[in-house]
């Protein structure tokens, strides 16, 4: 993977999406871009699958068409602050696993169970089934989740535990997904925050009160067919943070 020197100003706002009040604005300035891949083949991800379902690597796509449940992990640990990036589409064709949800990921996502955390150590262990990954301790959003009527964030704990706070479980419309329309995906894991943009739009911002330091990145669906595109990862720098008013 190539490693470009080249800067990016990110704006993270610090509140829940509605909200009204005045909200921090947070600028983070991105150094080099640590890692990048356009999917020429699958060296750098390992695939945990239930049966049934095909990962592929072709002409710079990730393509997931999936059965019953699907992780790809990237297999660089990474380390906050961090922000990565990717383009995603659900596609919906009329194919055997055209179903539009479950456009999920996870990250910094570590296995208490592994002596240096690694959730590549305990791969064995793993089949692609979701219940699997409760024991894990990771960020996670499901978008368009449960048949496409809910976007949630979680943080898994490591202990089996996975709460869902009530303003992180949105089913609007304007959050659920769109057949065949690229999303531009931008994850942050920064200054004790767990941030989730789609389309530049923030959709989620946790403020971790135990952040996750370090941890592996992994897309994640079940049913679903979906095409990646253009991942990459910065290492992230506070730059400012001033008050705005909310939109």
């Amino acid at each position: 993977m190539r490693r470009p020197t080249c800067l990016l100003v990110v704006s993270l706002l610090a509140l829940a999406p509605g909200s009204v009040r005045a909200q921090m604005v947070e600028r983070y300035e991105a150094g080099p871009l640590l890692f990048q891949d356009d999917f020429s083949d699958a060296t750098h991800w390992l695939v945990e699958q239930q049966e049934d379902g095909r990962v592929s690597f072709q002409d710079g796509r990730l393509v997931i068409q999936d059965a019953d449940g699907c992780t790809i992990w990237f297999r660089q640990e990474l380390s906050a602050p961090v922000v990565i990036t990717y383009d995603a589409t659900v596609i919906d064709h009329g194919g055997p696993h055209d179903r539009v949800s479950d456009l999920n990921c996870f990250w910094m996502a570590t296995d208490p169970a592994a002596p240096d955390g690694s959730v590549l150590a305990t791969t064995a262990s793993r089949t692609g089934a979701f219940k699997q990954y409760d024991a894990l301790r990771l960020y996670y959003v499901g978008c368009g989740g449960n048949s496409n009527t809910t976007t949630r964030f979680r943080r898994y704990t490591g202990m089996g535990d996975k709460p869902l706070l009530p303003e992180f479980d949105l089913k609007e419309p304007r959050f659920l997904l769109q057949a065949n329309h690229t999303y531009k995906i931008m994850l942050v894991a920064a200054a004790g925050r767990a941030q989730y943009f789609r389309d530049g739009e923030r959709i989620f911002d946790y403020a971790d009160p135990d952040p996750l330091p370090r941890g592996w990145f992994g897309f994640r669906t079940v049913r679903s067919h979906i095409e990646i595109t253009h991942f990459r990862v910065w290492q992230a720098r506070l730059v400012s943070a001033t008050g705005a008013p909310a939109p």
